[in-house]
C-alpha cells in the first residue's frame, strides 16, 4: 500500500487531479477542484509535483506541456468569465463581468437589475453555460411572465444551445411527474405556476430541490406591509421554506417600486440572513453591493472602452383636432364628467368600477376616434342585447382581474381588457346612458379623417422617407386603422403587426377590401428585421422580449400610455446592443387635450428630479426609469383620469398638489442609495482583467491536442474538420469525426448554432480533460525558439464552504533575467498560442535538451514569490488562497556567444539534417555547429 504525504498530487479516474490532505491508510482525503473527497488509496495514483519532476530531471515534450498549459488556461478563464461559451452573439465586457460576479460564490444569490436592452438573456446564458456544462446545475427552473416564456426558450436555444422544456399546465396531473428527474431544465409562466390548481404545488414541493431558480421580472414578487404578499412571492417563499431552492437569480429593470417594504422583502427572499424589511436601511445598504447589480446604458462599453449607446433623440410633433374631432372630444368629455358625478352616488365598489369604465373610454379616445367608436358600439350593443342584469359577482371578478393585470404590469392584457371586457361591464354610468351612447356614436361617425393618424402617415412619407419605422399603439382598433392607412399609401406588403392575439381585424387594404390578417409575433418580427415589411405597428405585446434594431432606428408613439414606464420599454426595442444609429423617437400630441397637458407637466417634474440626481449618474434616461418605476401604475392612472375634471386655469396648481410627494426627498434619497450601493461594471477598473480572447483562440489548442493524438486539424471555407482520436471517441456524445465546425459567432450559416465549437461542446471538453490530466510538468523548448520562462500556478481556496463555481484559477508568471510579470489565464493562452503559431508543431515537439535543474527550481521559487505578492491585487474570490505550481516551460540555453535565433539552415551541406548555421551576438560571423551540441533533437527550419 502506498503511503501518501500531505501535499502529494494525485490523479483519480472519477474526480481528476487533486492534492492529498490526509492519509488514513485504506482511504485518503484528497482536495479536488470541487472540494474534499475521501477515496480508496488504490483508486488514486501519485503524480510528481513540478519540483519533484525537476529534481528527477523528468523533462517532457514541450508540446505536451504546452497542451496542458493551454487546457488549464482555457478551463480557468472559461469558469471565471464564460468567454468560450457557444453564444451566437458577440459578448460584451459588462455581460462577462456580470457572469464573473455571479459565479464567484456557490450557492449564488443575486438581483440583476440592468437597464432595458443590455442583454439579460445573454447574461443568463453566460451564467448557465458553465453551470450546465460542469453539471453543477442539473435541475434548472426559470419563471418568467407568460408573454416572455417563448422568448427565453428561443434565445437560450439559438444563442447557447440550451434547450428548455416548457411547462404545460394540462400535463401536470396527479398521475404525471412534471417536475421529477435529473437533469431537468424547465421554463414556466409565473402567472400560471403561482396558482395552486389541482395539487400543482404539492407535486412541485415533493420533487427534488432545484439547483438554480431564475425569476424574470422579479418585481412581480411583491410584498406590501398592509396587504401582504402576492401569490408569486408566496410560492418562492414556500419553496425556500421547504428547501427546494439551492441558488436563485432575480432579473428586473425596476427593483424598487417606490416602497421600501417591497424592495427589502424582495432581497429577503434572496438572502434572508442579511435583508429584512424591518431592519434599519442604514444597516442593510452596505450589503447591497454583494447582492444587487445594476448597469445602465451609459456605462457599458466594448472591449476597447468605447461607449456603446447614445441617448435617443426625443421630439414631439403637435397636431390639432379638426372641427368634427373637436366636437366629438368635447361631447365625450362631458359624458365622462357626467358619469363620474353619477358614480359618486354609488357604493364604494361600484364607484370604483364605474370610474374604471370611464377611464377606459378616456384612454381609448386619446388613442384614436376609431378605438373609442368601436368601444362605444360594443358597450351599446351589450346593453341592448342583455335581458338580464350582470351579476355583482361577475362584475367584481372582472374588476379584480383588471387590477391584478395592473399590479403585474401586464400592459397588453390591460389594453385588451379596456377595449373588451371592461367597456362591456353592465353597470349604468348615468340615467340616460343608451341615448347618450347613440349620440356619441353618431358624432364619431361624422369624423371621416383622423388628423393624428393622417399626420403620422405624412411623416412616414416625408420626414422618414425610405426608413424602416416602428410604431406603437395601445389598442388593436387604432392598430387596424393605422395599418389600413399605411397600406393605402404604401401598399399591402409595406406593413406588418404584432399584438397579443396575432390577428388584426377590419383591415382595409389598398384595393378597399376589408380583411382579417393573421401573423405570428416571430414571423412579423422576421419580416420587419429582414426588410420584407418597411413598417411594424405593434401593441404593447411587442414592448418586451423582442429585438427590432437590425434595420430600424426610428420609433413613433402613436399614443402615449398612461403608464410612463411603457415608453422606456418601447424604446428599448430599438435602443439596444447592435443598434448602429442614434435612435429617434417621435411622439404625437394635441396640446389642447388634458393628456398632453399632463404629459407636459410630468416631463417638467421629471426634468427637475433628474437635475437633482444628475451628478450621480450619466444617463438621464436610466434615472427617469428608476424614478418612474417608483410610481405605482394606479397612481399614474388616477393622475391622468382626475385631470379631466380640471379647467385650464386650475390644472397647474392641481397637478403640483397631486404630485407633491412624487420625486420628493425620499425618492431622490432612494435613487442615490440604489446607485451608490449597487455593484456595477466599470471598464476602467476591470479592463486589464477582461479576457481579450474569443472562440478563435481555441484553434491552436485544438490543433496541438489533435497532433499529439496523431490526428490533423483541417480547415477550409466550410470550417474545421478532423477524425476524432480513438481515446476521445469513447466518451458519450463524441462523434467519430467532425466536419465544418465553426469558431465564428457571427457565422450566417443557418445551422451555425449546431456547428459552433466552444467549451461545453462534448469533443472540446474531452480534449481539455485529456490534456489537463497529463502528468507533464517540465518542458524544455529548443534553443532556437525565442521564449522567456513561463511558470503557471493553480490558485484555489482552502475554505471549501465558500467556494463557488470558480473553485480554482490559473495564473502565469513570465520570467526573464530582470523581470517577473504576472499574467492572467487568458494571457497565458495568448502567449502559448503565439508560440505555437510562430514556430509550428514539429519544432516544439522535441525536447530542447538538458538544462540545469537548479536554475529551474530557482525559477519556480522566484515565480511563486511573485504570485504570492500579487495575490491581494488579483481580486480572486478566495478567502484563504493556496498557490500550487502546475508546470514550467523554459528555453534551452544557447552556447555562450551565440545568437538564440537561427536564421537559416546550411541547405547546401550534405549534412543539412544535423548541421545548423548560427550567428554570434556581435553579428557578422557565422559558425556551422552540429545540432546535438545545441541541445536540439532536430534542426530548426530554414528562415
Amino acid at each position: 500500500m502506498t503511503d501518501y504525504q500531505p501535499g502529494d498530487e494525485v490523479q483519480s479516474t472519477r474526480f481528476g487531479q487533486g492534492r492529498v490532505e490526509f492519509d488514513k491508510g485504506q482511504t485518503v482525503i484528497v482536495r479536488f477542484a470541487h472540494g474534499l473527497e475521501e477515496v480508496r488509496s488504490n483508486e488514486i495514483q501519485r503524480q510528481n509535483t513540478v519540483t519533484q519532476a525537476i529534481a528527477a530531471s523528468q523533462w517532457s515534450s514541450p508540446l505536451h506541456v504546452i497542451a496542458r498549459m493551454q487546457a488549464e488556461a482555457i478551463l480557468s478563464v472559461s469558469s471565471r468569465w464564460s468567454v468560450f461559451s457557444r453564444s451566437r452573439i458577440t459578448l460584451l465586457p459588462h455581460q462577462l463581468w456580470v457572469c464573473k460576479r455571479v459565479l464567484e460564490r456557490w450557492p449564488t444569490h443575486w438581483l440583476i437589475a440592468d437597464d432595458v436592452g443590455l442583454g439579460k438573456t445573454i447574461e443568463a446564458g453566460l451564467i448557465l453555460w458553465p453551470l450546465l456544462s460542469s453539471k453543477r446545475v442539473e435541475r434548472l427552473l426559470i419563471l418568467a411572465p407568460a408573454s416572455l416564456v417563448p422568448q427565453w426558450q428561443e434565445r437560450l436555444r439559438e444563442l447557447f444551445d440550451i434547450r428548455l422544456e416548457r411547462y404545460v399546465a394540462s400535463h401536470d396531473t396527479p398521475r404525471a411527474d412534471p417536475w421529477g428527474g435529473r437533469p431537468r431544465q424547465i421554463i414556466a409562466s409565473l402567472q400560471t405556476l403561482r396558482l395552486d390548481r389541482n395539487g400543482r404545488h404539492h407535486r412541485l414541493l415533493d420533487a427534488d430541490p432545484w439547483d438554480l431558480v431564475i425569476v424574470d421580472e422579479a418585481h412581480h414578487l411583491n410584498a406590501d406591509e398592509l396587504t401582504g404578499t402576492t401569490l408569486g412571492y408566496r410560492l418562492i417563499q414556500h419553496m425556500l421554506h421547504e428547501r427546494r431552492i439551492i441558488s436563485m437569480l432575480f432579473f428586473t429593470g425596476t427593483p424598487h417600486r417606490g416602497k421600501e417594504w417591497g424592495f427589502w422583502s424582495l432581497l429577503h427572499l434572496l438572502k434572508p440572513d442579511e435583508f429584512h424589511p424591518r431592519l434599519p436601511k442604514s444597516e442593510q445598504l452596505p450589503r447591497l453591493r454583494g447582492t444587487m447589480i445594476r448597469n445602465n446604458k451609459q456605462n457599458v462599453t466594448d472591449l476597447r472602452g468605447n461607449r456603446l449607446f447614445q441617448p435617443p433623440v426625443v421630439t414631439t410633433q403637435t397636431y390639432r383636432y379638426n372641427l368634427d374631432e373637436a366636437r366629438f372630444y368635447d361631447m365625450l368629455t362631458d359624458f365622462i364628467l357626467t358619469g363620474k358625478a353619477y358614480a359618486s352616488t354609488l357604493g364604494a365598489r361600484d364607484q370604483r368600477m364605474a370610474r374604471l369604465i370611464l377611464i377606459a373610454m378616456q384612454k381609448l379616445a386619446a388613442s384614436s376616434i376609431a378605438a373609442i367608436r368601436q368601444a362605444l358600439r360594443n358597450r351599446l350593443d351589450s346593453i341592448e342585447r342583455t335581458h338580464s342584469p350582470q351579476s355583482t359577482t361577475t362584475r367584481h371578478q372582472l374588476m379584480e382581474q383588471y387590477e391584478e393585470f395592473e399590479r403585474d404590469e401586464d400592459f397588453d392584457q390591460l389594453s385588451k381588457q379596456e377595449e373588451g371586457e371592461v367597456i362591456r361591464i353592465l353597470l349604468p354610468l348615468m340615467n340616460d346612458e343608451p341615448a347618450r351612447l347613440r349620440e356619441l356614436i353618431h358624432f364619431a361617425d361624422l369624423v371621416t379623417r383622423e388628423t393624428k393618424l393622417s399626420a403620422i402617415v405624412d411623416t412616414l412619407d416625408n420626414r422618414f422617407r425610405g426608413r424602416s419605422v416602428l410604431l406603437f399603439t395601445e389598442y388593436k382598433a387604432t392598430q387596424s386603422m393605422l395599418m389600413s392607412m399605411i397600406m393605402q399609401r404604401f401598399g399591402d406588403n409595406s406593413v406588418t403587426f404584432i399584438n397579443g392575439d396575432e390577428r388584426a381585424e377590419n383591415i382595409i387594404d389598398a384595393s378597399g377590401t376589408i380583411r382579417t390578417l393573421r401573423v405570428s409575433r416571430e414571423d412579423a418580427a422576421h419580416a420587419f428585421t429582414t426588410g420584407e415589411a418597411r413598417f411594424l405597428v405593434s401593441t404593447e405585446a411587442g414592448g418586451e422580449g423582442i429585438d427590432l434594431q437590425q434595420r430600424c432606428y426610428t420609433l413613433i408613439h402613436v399614443d402615449l400610455p398612461w403608464s410612463p414606464m411603457r415608453l422606456h420599454q418601447r424604446v428599448g426595442r430599438l435602443n439596444r446592443y447592435g443598434q448602429s444609429q442614434r435612435v429617434e423617437v417621435v411622439s404625437f400630441l394635441n396640446p389642447d387635450t388634458v393628456e398632453a397637458r399632463i404629459w407636459e407637466k410630468l416631463n417638467e417634474k421629471l426634468d427637475v428630479i433628474v437635475g437633482a440626481l444628475g451628478y450621480a449618474m450619466d444617463d438621464p434616461e436610466d434615472l427617469r426609469q428608476l424614478v418612474l418605476g417608483m410610481a405605482s401604475p394606479r397612481w399614474v392612472r388616477d393622475l391622468f383620469a382626475d385631470a379631466a375634471e380640471q379647467s385650464s386655469d386650475t390644472l397647474a396648481s392641481w397637478f403640483d398638489m397631486r404630485t407633491a410627494t412624487f420625486g420628493g426627498r425620499d425618492v431622490v434619497a432612494t435613487v442615490k442609495d440604489l446607485i451608490g450601493h449597487s455593484a456595477h461594471f466599470d471598464f476602467a477598473e476591470v479592463s486589464d482583467q477582461i479576457p481579450k480572447v474569443d472562440l478563435p483562440d481555441l484553434k491552436p489548442f485544438l490543433r496541438v491536442a489533435l497532433h499529439l493524438e496523431g490526428r490533423q486539424l483541417r480547415e477550409d471555407e466550410q470550417g474545421l474538420s478532423f477524425r476524432t482520436p480513438e481515446s476521445w471517441a469513447r466518451e458519450p456524445r463524441v462523434r467519430p469525426s467532425y466536419e465544418g465546425l465553426l469558431l465564428d459567432r457571427q457565422s450566417p450559416a443557418p445551422d451555425a448554432n449546431k456547428r459552433i465549437l466552444g467549451v461545453g461542446s462534448p469533443v472540446m471538453d474531452v480534449a481539455l480533460r485529456s490534456c489537463a490530466k497529463q502528468p507533464v510538468r517540465v518542458g524544455v523548448i529548443p534553443a532556437q525558439v525565442r521564449f522567456d520562462t513561463l511558470v503557471i500556478f493553480q490558485l484555489e481556496d482552502r475554505l471549501t464552504a465558500t467556494s463557488g463555481m470558480v473553485t480554482k484559477a490559473v495564473i502565469g508568471v513570465m520570467l526573464s533575467q530582470s523581470t517577473e510579470n504576472v499574467i492572467w489565464d487568458w494571457e497565458v493562452l495568448v502567449t502559448l498560442n503565439s508560440l505555437v503559431n510562430q514556430y509550428g508543431l514539429r519544432r516544439l515537439q522535441g525536447s530542447g535538451g538538458a538544462i540545469d535543474p537548479h536554475e529551474l527550481l530557482r525559477a519556480v521559487e522566484r515565480a511563486q514569490r511573485r504570485v504570492e505578492q500579487a495575490l491581494p491585487s488579483l481580486g480572486l474570490p478566495f478567502e484563504l488562497p493556496v498557490v500550487t505550481p502546475l508546470a514550467i516551460l523554459a528555453a534551452a540555453p544557447v552556447p555562450q556567444g551565440l545568437k538564440p535565433v537561427f536564421d537559416f539552415l546550411d541547405e547546401s551541406s550534405s549534412r543539412a539534417s544535423s548541421v545548423a548555421i548560427v550567428q554570434n551576438n556581435s553579428g557578422g560571423k557565422r559558425s556551422r555547429l552540429p545540432v546535438a551540441k545545441l541541445g536540439l533533437s532536430s534542426p530548426p527550419t530554414a528562415r
